[in-house]
């Protein structure tokens, strides 16, 4: 099964795309294109399974990705970092051309950034505390003090989990509503004692209100579609002992 590309027409012609677990080498839980050094997968897969998703995207180019930690935190890259010495962050820009920028994700949000009129590219891994922290403003700041404007990029949201299968405790909403009580529209009913949280709606309106003015989504649930993408909350609830992870991709040629 040959490697799946969903790519966004917001970022124009830049080499991008979100991939998810169809293709790749790896076997049983994690079986597909498995990109997670972090997991109990064989490392020689992993590192085959990234380098099938690189040549997916820009064949040649040196994949950049960082020992992502839930932060806000965002890595100015230009030239090449060593896989085992990749810095803690959860976000990367670069304006260099030959390099690609990674982020993986199993539930939580990828964003990728481009302003293509002036060569400048990001990538974002926003989990809830990145997001309610700041991870995609950090991301727009670093890009801009490398030339872009602000106005010019152009975002896209991944796959990631849906409001329908992100069930989250009462009380979990607190500190965004603290922030701002307009998020409340991000937080509906569920089940007795807990609310459904639309991540990727929360981390758009950020983006707009940080003056982004082309944003899509692409509306894909990673928990509802087990075929086609990792899911961290799936694999808990299945009771598997770990879980893969997918990557999304974006550099310049």
């Amino acid at each position: 099964m040959s490697v799946e590309v969903l790519r966004a027409e917001v970022l124009g012609p830049v080499p991008h795309g979100f991939l998810g677990r169809r293709g790749g080498v790896s076997t049983g839980i994690h079986a597909g294109l498995n990109v997670g050094l972090g997991s109990d997968n064989e490392r020689a897969a992993v590192l085959a399974n990234r380098d099938l998703a690189r040549d997916a995207v820009l064949p040649g180019s040196q994949l950049v990705t960082v020992h992502q930690v839930h932060s806000p935190d965002v890595v100015t890259v230009r030239a090449p970092i060593a896989i085992d010495a990749r810095p803690k962050a959860d976000a990367l820009v670069t304006a260099t051309p030959g390099l690609l920028l990674g982020i993986l994700t199993a539930d939580c949000v990828p964003i990728l950034f481009a302003d293509a009129q002036r060569g400048v590219v990001g990538a974002a891994h926003a989990g809830w505390k990145g997001a309610l922290t700041g991870v995609a403003e950090a991301t727009l700041d670093a890009m801009t003090a490398l030339g872009a404007e602000r106005s010019a990029i152009a975002c896209a949201i991944g796959p990631c989990i849906g409001r329908a299968s992100y069930e989250v405790s009462e009380g979990f909403e607190k500190p965004f509503l603290e922030r701002d009580a307009e998020d409340a529209r991000f937080f509906s009913a569920g089940a007795p004692g807990h609310l459904q949280f639309d991540i990727a709606g929360y981390v758009a309106a950020r983006l707009a209100s940080a003056g982004v003015g082309r944003i899509a989504m692409l509306y894909e649930d990673t928990y509802s579609q087990p075929e086609r993408f990792f899911s961290y909350r799936r694999a808990c609830h299945a009771g598997e002992p770990g879980y893969g992870r997918q990557i999304s991709l974006i550099g310049l040629a």
